[in-house]
């Protein structure tokens, strides 16, 4: 069945609901895409123009689709490592910072709640920072601090590949959750106030983050497994245990992870890209010329705003309401769900929960107020734990 968009009066529903209560999006690799097409040249990827021929993400379609904060990803790739990858990182914050600094009518950079709420008040889009995966600080507490010194407020503790301290969703289980280092790294997060982001690892290691963790988690962009039954979506037993925590799930949007349909189409995609000689999370113009060639011959299942709302659902009925966010990944994606092609489809998408019987009061805990919180309680956890040493332990020391 083809998507069919809502109809108008729901749509102005959401969109009036959204000018009210805005998106916090927790997750998009814009820093990424510019990295990969233009090697950061603004000048060559202009927000303030329409980028839809390249990019998910400008600044128009930002308004559009009611976003009010964004988690920009400062990711780099896993085969980044050591020092090559704590320098990309250093690179990818450098441009959040050149975005905020060149739109300063439209983007504030935010490294607090308040300064989230500040930024929606004056009506600028406010910008946050979060480095996924922990190969970013290259085992180094003393490098985990220095990326929240600038700016960076969570950390999707691994990407795609184990670390030496952490176990992945998507690679074979080593340490079969955190090792002893792994821990030392959640706690000095907690006493940073930075968030632990449990996106892209392992039922393990996020069982043990929660165990460990005195603040309140996140999972920046991942779906329900009960739903979709893929690695990089959650267990129920783990969303169970959100209220007792106070963290936050945000929905991705990216179809391998929410249509089971879609997961082996994925896999059949991303052996093309590797055949061509390409990284399978590659979405410069040429990559998406071999991705889209390919999708010609093999047409793709299609995920639609529906999609993630039974994904929404399901979350809200384990977690509950005060535990659930959205968390797009935009331009780290090759494809997107019809209807929510772009930055500018969340109104799509509130305008379906509508149609469910999501109330305002519980759309605006989605949209905004559950991130804000649980950012501003990572911060409260901090506070609690101003008096206490940084932590000086080594990988060397805790894992021999």
């Amino acid at each position: 069945m083809s998507y069919q968009p809502p109809a108008a009066e729901q749509l102005d529903r959401a969109r009036a609901l959204l000018a009210e209560h805005p998106v916090v999006d927790g997750h998009n690799d814009l820093p990424w895409a510019l990295r990969g097409q233009v090697g950061y040249d603004l000048d060559q990827r202009d927000l303030a123009a329409d980028q839809r021929a390249y990019l998910h993400t400008d600044l128009a379609r930002l308004r559009a689709g009611g976003v009010g904060a964004q988690f920009w990803s400062v990711y780099v790739r896993t085969d980044y490592t050591g020092d090559r990858a704590v320098s990309a990182t250093l690179e990818q914050i450098d441009c959040v910072r050149a975005l905020a600094a060149r739109y300063p009518d439209q983007l504030r950079l935010a490294f607090t709640a308040d300064e989230m709420e500040a930024a929606r008040a004056s009506g600028r889009i406010a910008s946050l920072m979060g480095a996924e995966g922990g190969h970013s600080i290259n085992s180094s507490l003393a490098t985990l601090r220095a990326l929240y010194a600038l700016g960076v407020r969570y950390m999707t503790l691994t990407h795609n590949d184990n670390l030496p301290w952490a176990d992945s969703a998507t690679d074979q289980p080593v340490a079969h959750g955190l090792t002893r280092f792994g821990e030392e790294v959640v706690r000095e997060m907690n006493r940073l106030g930075m968030l632990v982001d449990l996106s892209h690892v392992s039922a393990d290691t996020m069982r043990d983050a929660l165990r460990v963790t005195r603040a309140p988690v996140l999972f920046s962009h991942s779906s329900s497994r009960a739903v979709c039954d893929h690695v990089r979506n959650i267990p129920d037993d783990v969303l169970e245990q959100l209220p007792g925590n106070g963290g936050v799930a945000m929905a991705t949007f990216v179809p391998k992870f929410i249509l089971p349909a879609a997961i082996a189409w994925t896999k059949a995609a991303d052996a093309n890209m590797e055949a061509n000689g390409l990284h399978a999370l590659d979405t410069t113009p040429d990559a998406m010329k071999v991705q889209r060639a390919f999708e010609a011959e093999h047409p793709r299942p299609m995920a639609t705003p529906a999609t993630v709302a039974d994904h929404l659902d399901h979350m809200r009925e384990v977690a509950g309401i005060d535990h659930i966010g959205l968390g797009g990944d935009y331009d780290g994606t090759a494809f997107t769900p019809q209807g929510l092609e772009d930055v500018s489809g969340y109104p799509n998408l509130i305008a379906e929960l509508l149609t469910r019987g999501w109330s305002s009061a519980d759309l605006a805990k989605l949209t905004w107020s559950n991130a804000v919180r649980v950012l501003r309680a990572a911060e409260g956890v901090a506070g609690e734990l101003r008096d206490e040493r940084p932590s000086i332990a080594r990988i060397e020391q805790l894992d021999a």
